[in-house]
């Protein structure tokens, strides 16, 4: 998991889990520009999964580069790559099993 911002520039509790899949055959280059003071900007190779935490209102920026030019390929809100995360189930054990003394 990346770390964004420091504990003082923003506010941790707010953050969201968000995952990325480059599912091109080229890299490309996912960025957050949008939110003050924050800096993110990480290359994703073909196939790779990002993961990373952002404030909800953030926005991924995709750049991919043709030979020296770098194109913007889309632009996705935060809130749309949110991990869904599960609860845990809690640990159940058979009720039959005796233990041996």
């Amino acid at each position: 998991m990346t770390k964004l911002l420091s504990h003082e520039l923003c506010n941790c509790a707010a953050q969201i889990r968000c995952s990325y899949v480059n599912a091109t055959s080229q890299i490309q280059i996912a960025r957050i520009t949008n939110i003050p003071h924050w800096y993110f900007e990480r290359a994703v190779l073909p196939g790779q999964h990002l993961l990373f935490e952002a404030l909800p209102e953030a926005q991924l920026e995709i750049h991919t580069s043709m030979m020296i030019t770098a194109i913007l390929l889309d632009k996705i809100p935060c809130e749309h790559l949110r991990i869904k995360e599960k609860l845990a189930s809690p640990l159940r054990l058979p009720m039959n099993r005796r233990w041996k003394e």
